[in-house]
């Protein structure tokens, strides 16, 4: 394999939003896409490391949150790249159901009452759709790495391993303060939304002990494995909440 780079994309200040490219000599795979009308802040940063759209040879959409898969469907009509998720989301990529949201502390009760966690977004169908366990290999894309389900953040929810020991997680963790990023980004925290933290604690030790040394994530980070190992112990001592799954939860109007 080629060598490998992993891009810190920006989608709102301060790290409090993050999308990444995991750049390398065979073409790109984006990871996540921000929100609506985030493609112009994506092409700056192609366009810093010499690349455009037409690089991208992979989008991957961690789960059907709104900052995470806002600009997904615009991204793949600019690059032509397939969009890569996990079934159990589908619904909410689609907009046939309207996404919920478990909240994880007085930050998210408030988060949730705004308006920026329920902006809609361009539906779309994934073109490859991971289902229940499986794994899939990133070898084809130039990269060498694994996609893989882990669920506790949505039911959908997806990350990937590399090779290099990082992991890019989506929102199954944060660091910083408030939804992360800002300041403290050493920090590990749970995210506003969170549906079930004893999940979140097995997939984030499991991480760990398969070698996984640094963490990426949609807010804040990257994070080093201690930390995260530290964060996995404090959740797993949590009981999930009732709208677990989505269940009770807060649904976006």
């Amino acid at each position: 394999m080629t060598n490998q780079e992993i891009i810190q994309i920006p989608i709102l200040p301060f790290n409090m939003v993050n999308a990444h490219l995991i750049k390398t000599d065979e073409g790109s795979i984006l990871v996540d896409t921000g929100i609506p009308g985030s493609e112009r802040k994506i092409e700056r940063v192609l366009h810093k490391h010499g690349l455009s759209f037409k690089d991208i040879k992979l989008i991957v959409v961690t789960h059907a949150h709104t900052d995470h898969a806002g600009s997904a469907a615009r991204i793949r009509e600019l690059s032509g790249a397939p969009i890569l998720a996990h079934q159990d989301d589908t619904d909410y990529y689609s907009r046939k159901v309207p996404m919920t949201y478990c909240t994880t502390g007085w930050v998210g009760k408030l988060f949730v009452k705004t308006p920026v966690p329920h902006e809609p977004y361009v539906g779309f169908a994934p073109d490859l759709l991971m289902k229940d366990a499986e794994t899939i290999s990133l070898k084809d894309f130039g990269v060498d790495g694994i996609v893989r389900h882990t669920a506790g953040h949505t039911p959908g929810s997806i990350g990937i391993e590399l090779a290099s020991h990082d992991a890019l997680v989506g929102d199954l963790i944060a660091s910083g303060i408030l939804i992360g990023g800002i300041a403290f980004n050493g920090h590990a925290i749970r995210p506003p939304f969170e549906d079930d933290p004893q999940t979140v604690a097995r997939e984030l030790e499991r991480l760990v002990n398969s070698g996984a040394k640094r963490f990426h994530m949609g807010h804040g980070g990257p994070l080093e494995a201690p930390e995260v190992l530290r964060h996995a112990k404090v959740l797993a001592r949590l009981h999930p909440p009732h709208c677990a799954c989505g269940q009770h939860a807060h649904a976006s109007p």
